[in-house]
């Protein structure tokens, strides 16, 4: 027999050409007929009638908010279906989240949301066993790593490249096992993966979906058009020629998990991929690399909000139960996770929705941000010992903070997340001109006021008002804080303070233009104002790199293809881009604790090259934008560096922020490909870093959101930072990605690069802390005054540390957070890969018991990644590759010697929930 498994399913999006509300509730007809409530108030009743039919459903966002409107009755009808195993989730995340511009930390919280909810209300059987990714526009192999470490015993998709697809069909390999880490033991990351033939489509005749045109089943043979034998027919040949063996055909309703299940039992040899799915593309000029860049300012505030996040758990756990009841009001930690986890959505981070939508998922964010501030501000009062009046500076990164401009006293507090101290620079926008800093301790903290640059007056317009601004150092321990006091100085000698502190010039006409610090100097072409090499001085060795802005001509569609560029789709006009600027206006500002060059490349491109004293890294600022259209013609922003190392078309791109794959150019591991785009073709997802190196040397480049980058030539590195265009890519949105701004005027962004120029062998002793450094960022909270005491029975506190002592240097606290009312979750990672590192490529041993000051951990239970079933529990099914034994269960962990003493190996993320008395 040959066993047809019909699977029924939802594919709905959290947001795209409507927002979540109006997908919830049918809302705005006229942009699309869709209700998601409509899907699961139809279904139910179907299922409960029939129990031969059965029903997937993936997006838990949506079903979170369908049950909560349910009467007791459906409820139980609901729990019955799911127990039966006939209304089955898959994926079971908060969304079906994007797999290129999504960072491993919200992904793994988005689906533990999920999970959380699923686990909560129905128990066991609820816990999807299938990943199902349908949707998203290419496939990660961190995210397959992920998928397995969360338990899935299979995972399935439907887009991957139109050539790969091909050669995969012809060679019988659309469903093979991914090996999806080159680190964890075998098989671990192992995960059996099944490419849709139709994409998340039924064949050609067989649509019979309300939105479909296909003829309907006519079942009456009284009826003229009786049609059931002829469909009947179509659909047995669509079913051999989609697997020949077999005679007789065997239809019934099933589900991803059951089909699965038989595929296991028949115990056939599997081959094996080790590669990733990116880029995609649907025809030969349509690689959708676009969307790697698409929207960069909603990809920042993505990346800050999971910073922020985290800040917000972990005060929630540290200061118990007065962070969410306080001086400030109630604190909730909830609306920003859930925001978070519908921004993961693959319409959402990925740049892919309407304008307007876009719009809504920001206003979701800021107000889990709200939420989050009031939680943060009850937690600091109550560890802190004093009431502020506090004030969240979100606009630092435009030099903006109006509350804090004017004040002549006020005091700086910063949280780390990190489990390890931190060194960083602080910068405040003031109106003063001279100011006293000091420290935690009450010791004087080596400052300076620099006038606010003219590329940032031109970003801000009237949005703020500040004159200067006002930088210093500070050093916060790990997991906890450090509150630095401001006062502004009387006005006298303020004209010389500044003329000694701030050399500020034009640089025309120079003959050497530099700047530097003890571990690294940058030289500047001095007749083009252009970074022209950088130099390790620890080490010395140099390199030239020089670095530009230059621009993509945006296709428009042409009569040979009809494809433009779009939100999803990079397709320049021609191969070269060109440069920003041949030459730049350019001045620099240098003082005791940072030099500066500040470049103007055009009325609308500019950028800060930054050393400050004691970093390893060259800062560059960029801020572009608005792009000009008046041309009509749409135009792509990149970043690049050129220099003369000898990279053989090799670079190096990060997966999800976690593993590091190596890219060749017009190359792909596991099938030969034909390039016809050679710059769009050879994009890839970079969500922190991208490097390329030569025997000896290292370039890397750290990104503080994701974007799309190459090396299009050898020793060059391009990342995209901004995109305005002015058609439709004919992918579905329906509008040009032509971003208005907040004044309609065009979309103004700004971010930074970090540089590291080191060895081959040290440089991942560099970039992978500072990776973490960057997406876990101290968290900056101002306050007005001096305070008032927060309780009669404490102390107040100025510095705090919720840890005994730093966590070793390869070891990364992933999270640290409340999981219901009795327990809370605490997740490490190792954050190197094996031989990648001399000294930090090694297991390391923790003991949980001696790790908290804040706390003492009294009851720990290891967990699946997604915190849905206990490790021990943990088996999936075992798939025969050919190669080698796999095993039964995930590799052991020998090195534990105790509950609270646990062994992590490179790349390995551990989960445990724990219950905790606080000190």
């Amino acid at each position: 027999m040959l066993n047809v498994h019909l699977v029924p399913h939802s594919h709905d999006d959290v947001g795209w050409l409507k927002t979540v509300d109006q997908y919830y509730y049918g809302g705005e007809t006229g942009i699309q007929r869709a209700g998601v409530q409509y899907i699961l108030d139809s279904v139910i009743p179907q299922l409960y009638a029939d129990p031969a039919k059965r029903f997937i459903y993936v997006e838990v966002a949506f079903f979170y908010r369908w049950w909560k409107q349910q009467s007791d009755r459906t409820k139980k009808v609901v729990t019955q279906l799911v127990n039966e195993g006939r209304l089955e989730f898959v994926n079971g995340g908060w969304c079906m989240n994007d797999e290129a511009t999504t960072h491993y930390n919200p992904i793994i919280d988005q689906m533990t949301l999920g999970f959380q909810f699923l686990n909560d209300t129905f128990g066991e059987c609820a816990r999807p066993r299938v990943a199902w990714h349908i949707d998203p526009f290419g496939h990660s192999r961190e995210q397959a790593s992920l998928f397995a470490q969360m338990g899935f015993d299979g995972f399935f998709f439907g887009r991957l490249d139109y050539q790969d697809k091909k050669d995969r069909e012809n060679r019988r390999e659309m469903e093979q096992v991914w090996r999806a880490s080159a680190n964890l033991a075998k098989p671990n990351a192992d995960l059996f993966t099944g490419v849709l033939p139709n994409g998340y489509n039924p064949p050609s005749r067989l649509c019979w979906d309300v939105l479909c045109t296909d003829d309907p089943i006519k079942d009456d043979k009284g009826m003229e058009e009786y049609n059931v034998d002829e469909i009947v027919s179509y659909f047995i040949q669509i079913a051999h020629r989609q697997q020949s063996n077999g005679s007789d055909v065997n239809v019934f309703y099933s589900t991803p998990s059951c089909y699965l299940y038989q595929l296991n039992k028949a115990n056939l040899t599997w081959s094996v991929k080790s590669d990733d799915f990116f880029p995609y593309a649907d025809g030969a000029h349509m690689f959708w690399t676009g969307y790697f860049t698409s929207r960069p300012a909603l990809k920042r505030y993505e990346r800050l909000s999971n910073n922020f996040l985290q800040v917000c758990n972990q005060l929630e756990v540290l200061a118990d139960s007065a962070a969410n009841s306080g001086p400030y009001g109630v604190g909730d930690s909830s609306v920003l996770k859930r925001a978070m986890g519908v921004a993961q959505h693959h319409d959402a981070v990925s740049g892919t929705e309407k304008q307007h939508v876009a719009d809504d998922y920001g206003k979701m964010l800021a107000k889990g941000w709200e939420a989050c501030e009031v939680l943060v501000s009850n937690a600091l009062s109550a560890l802190s010992g004093m009431k502020q009046n506090y004030i969240f500076c979100n606009k630092l990164n435009i030099s903006v903070c109006p509350r804090v401009e004017e004040l002549g006293k006020f005091t700086v507090t910063l949280y780390n997340p990190l489990a390890r101290s931190v060194d960083v620079y602080v910068r405040i926008p003031v109106n003063g001109s001279d100011y006293s800093v000091a420290d935690p301790r009450g010791s004087s903290v080596l400052k300076e006021v620099v006038p606010v640059s003219d590329f940032t007056k031109a970003v801000r317009e009237d949005r703020g008002y500040a004159l200067n601004e006002l930088v210093f150092p500070v050093r916060v321990p790990a997991l906890g804080f450090s509150t630095y006091s401001v006062s502004r100085k009387s006005a006298s000698s303020v004209l010389s303070k500044l003329v000694r502190s701030v050399k500020r010039h034009q640089n025309q006409g120079q003959n050497q233009l530099a700047i530097e610090n003890e571990y690294i100097q940058v030289l500047f072409d001095a007749d083009t104002g252009l970074m022209k090499e950088i130099e390790n001085r620890q080490k010395n060795f140099s390199l030239p790199v020089n670095q530009n802005f230059h621009w993509y001509v945006a296709s428009s569609g042409d009569q040979k293809s009809s494809q433009a560029s779009g939100a999803y789709i990079f397709r320049p006009e021609q191969q070269t881009p060109f440069p920003m600027a041949k030459s730049v206006k350019t001045y620099t500002v240098q003082t005791d604790l940072f030099q500066e060059v500040y470049q103007n490349f055009t009325s609308w491109c500019s950028q800060v090259i930054r050393l400050y004293k004691n970093q390893k890294f060259v800062e560059l600022e960029w801020t572009v934008g608005p792009i000009p259209v008046g041309d009509h013609i749409g135009k792509e922003v990149i970043s690049r560096f050129d220099t003369p190392l000898k990279t053989d078309g090799i670079f190096y791109t990060d997966s999800n922020g976690r593993e590091i794959l190596r890219r060749r150019r017009d190359y792909r591991p596991t099938w030969k490909l034909n390039q016809t785009e050679p710059v769009a073709g050879n994009y890839y997802p970079v969500n922190t870093r991208i490097y390329m190196k030569d025997g000896k040397i290292q370039l890397t480049i750290l990104t503080d959101r994701s974007q799309g980058g190459s090396s299009i030539k050898d020793g060059s590195l391009e990342l995209m930072v901004h995109r305005r265009l002015l058609f439709d890519d004919n992918r579905g949105v329906g509008e040009a990605l032509s971003e208005p701004g907040y004044d309609g005027k065009g979309l103004v962004v700004r971010g930074k690069h970090l540089i590291f120029l080191d060895t081959v062998d040290a440089s991942a002793d560099l970039h992978r802390p500072q990776a973490q450094a960057e997406y876990m960022a101290p968290w900056i909270i101002m306050s007005e005054g001096s305070g008032t005491p927060y309780s009669t029975q404490l102390n107040h506190l100025s510095e705090f540390s919720a840890l005994k002592q730093d966590l070793p240097h390869n070891l990364h606290l992933l999270t640290l957070a409340r999981w219901d009312s009795q327990s809370f979750l605490i997740r490490l990672e190792h954050q190197f890969e094996i031989g990648e590192s001399s000294v930090y490529s090694k297991p390391v041993t923790v003991d949980l018991a001696n790790v908290f000051s804040a706390f003492e951990i009294t009851s720990i239970e290891e967990m699946s990644l997604g915190v849905n079933q206990r490790k021990a529990d943990e088996s999936r099914l075992i798939w025969e590759t050919g190669r080698e034994s796999q095993g039964v269960k995930s590799a052991s962990h020998g090195g534990d010697n105790s509950e609270h003493t646990v062994v992590l190996n490179p790349m390995e993320i551990r989960t445990f929930r724990v219950h905790i008395q606080h000190r």
